[in-house]
């Protein structure tokens, strides 16, 4: 049981990083942080917010899709099969963390966790995601992205280099004991 708070505090931490960040982005535009919904009828699409440097810049931007804005053209239907997939995939990642999870496959997959489920709470409060980073390169821009989103990618990317290590480690141990 103290596993399990330790795991669900830690991504509840990610969770409120990417929340407060979203919030705070409302609050400067808006003045106000919606709770449900209305923040589309308030909040331009896009909103330029600020140049912090040559190639980054702070915008205001509605994602209704998956990542890099895939599956927009769901159309109205969107949101709702956005939020089921969305659910599935944190049962998943839950399920696995606290049941099968090695050692090394845990903090990514909190990771992963928190940055769904802080995606999760801005699909079901505004029907899309709220992103606002947005790097580029002249007039390329990378897709606007969030907290949360870095989470996923950070969280995945991590995942994917422990479980590398992992069984190329493993692979050393098997040919020691031949």
């Amino acid at each position: 049981m103290k596993k399990i708070l330790k795991y669900l505090s830690i991504i509840l931490a990610f969770v409120l990083i990417d929340q407060l960040t979203k919030g705070t982005l409302l609050y400067l535009i808006t003045g106000t942080v919606p709770l449900f919904g209305d923040a589309w009828t308030v909040v331009p699409f896009p909103y330029l917010m600020a140049q912090v440097f040559s190639f980054f810049n702070i915008v205001f931007t509605w994602n209704p899709g998956a990542s890099f804005s895939m599956l927009r053209a769901l159309g109205e239907g969107a949101p709702i099969i956005m939020i089921l997939i969305t659910g599935a995939i944190i049962a998943g990642v839950l399920y696995y963390l606290f049941r099968r999870a090695d050692k090394y496959e845990r903090f990514p997959l909190m990771m992963i966790a928190g940055g769904a489920i802080g995606n999760l709470i801005d699909r079901v409060r505004f029907g899309a995601v709220v992103d606002f980073l947005d790097f580029h390169i002249g007039t390329w821009h990378y897709p606007a992205f969030n907290v949360a989103d870095m989470c996923i990618v950070i969280g995945v990317c991590l995942y994917l280099v422990n479980w590398f290590l992992m069984r190329h480690a493993q692979k050393n141990k098997t040919k020691e004991v031949k």
